[in-house]
């Protein structure tokens, strides 16, 4: 019994020593973690803070060694000189006439030719997937010439010959107008079409083909089964898709560029901040060029804000269904 009794107390001793060798191994993980974690959380959200701090600054904090991170004099000058520089409402206006057609083409697009790669066997499939993947790799800088060709007298189908006639006038320029984009977006050439539709067919691909069996028997067509059973059930993707194409459509600068000469998106006008802010200062007689120096880097930060504002407020929304739809469509890096 006392042998017993040994044993039993050594054996307790040791459970509390495994038992507290555990919690110290996992009080440093979690505090290693929370470490990490914080670390790259503020290297992440410095650029935003060091923004935000810069841009609502008055002139003489900005060269107060006392002032860092709160200033001392607030001031919204510069964020109405910035507003004024990009002419923030039309550029607005321009670049939503663009992304919302676009975007929504697009998401017609890539969803019917990702379902079409992932569910019919048809001639050549393996090619054409091949000629997808080809898009993605290719930069748009190696297309833009024939694009803008193309777009500059427009003759798809024999449609510009026939305006021609008809018109007598001369072919048709599409360029300063949304159509370059909605028609790319429309036949599956938007900008990051191709990614969409690998995206859309792998999601597709993974899904049970009892349900398109069951639809079979109900007498469902292909469209109908498309519509009713396989497009609620691909919510994640769309999600993800819809996000990605508002972000690329909303910072287009190399097409917008090259396509609207006179009518500027918002990442065009903030490419041109820096000159602009000249000439809109130039027109303000209350603004001297000591106070333009000082105020610049503000303004530069201010317009970085409005551009980048809209983004932030849409992913604070969909945070949710973002990082869900990520994690079930199995997109990494």
């Amino acid at each position: 019994m006392l042998t017993a009794g040994i044993k039993n107390t050594t054996a307790l001793r040791e459970r509390k020593k495994e038992t507290a060798k555990q919690k110290t191994v996992s009080f440093f993980k979690n505090l290693l973690r929370a470490v990490f974690l914080i670390g790259m959380g503020y290297v992440m959200l410095y650029p935003i803070l060091f923004m935000v701090s810069g841009a609502f600054k008055a002139g003489v904090d900005v060269y107060d060694p006392t002032v860092i991170w709160l200033p001392k004099h607030y001031s919204t000058q510069a964020m109405k000189l910035a507003i004024k520089s990009l002419k923030f409402w039309s550029s607005l206006k321009n670049t939503l006439l663009i992304l919302v057609p676009s975007v929504c083409l697009q998401m017609v697009s890539t969803l019917l030719a990702g379902y079409g790669f992932a569910r019919f066997k048809f001639k050549e499939r393996g090619l054409l997937f091949g000629c997808l993947i080809f898009t993605i790799i290719v930069p748009i800088q190696n297309l833009i010439v024939p694009l803008y060709a193309n777009f500059q007298s427009f003759n798809m189908f024999g449609i510009g010959f026939i305006y021609s006639a008809i018109t007598g006038g001369e072919h048709i320029n599409l360029l300063n107008t949304g159509w370059p984009f909605y028609l790319t977006a429309a036949f599956g050439m938007g900008i990051r079409s191709g990614l969409y539709i690998f995206i859309m067919r792998q999601f597709f691909r993974n899904m049970p083909k009892e349900l398109e069996e069951a639809a079979l028997i109900d007498g469902c067509g292909s469209f109908k089964t498309f519509t009713s059973v396989m497009l609620p059930n691909v919510k994640p993707a769309i999600v993800t898709v819809l996000v990605f194409s508002v972000v690329w459509y909303w910072n287009n600068y190399y097409e917008a560029s090259m396509f609207l000469m006179d009518k500027q998106t918002l990442s065009v006008s903030l490419t041109m901040l820096n000159g602009m802010l000249d000439i809109t200062a130039g027109s303000i007689s209350s603004i001297t060029s000591q106070e333009l120096m000082l105020m610049r880097d503000g303004v530069l930060e201010c317009g970085c804000i409005l551009v980048m504002l809209p983004l932030l407020v849409m992913y604070i929304i969909l945070q949710k269904q973002f990082t869900e739809s990520v994690e079930r469509t199995g997109i990494v890096g």
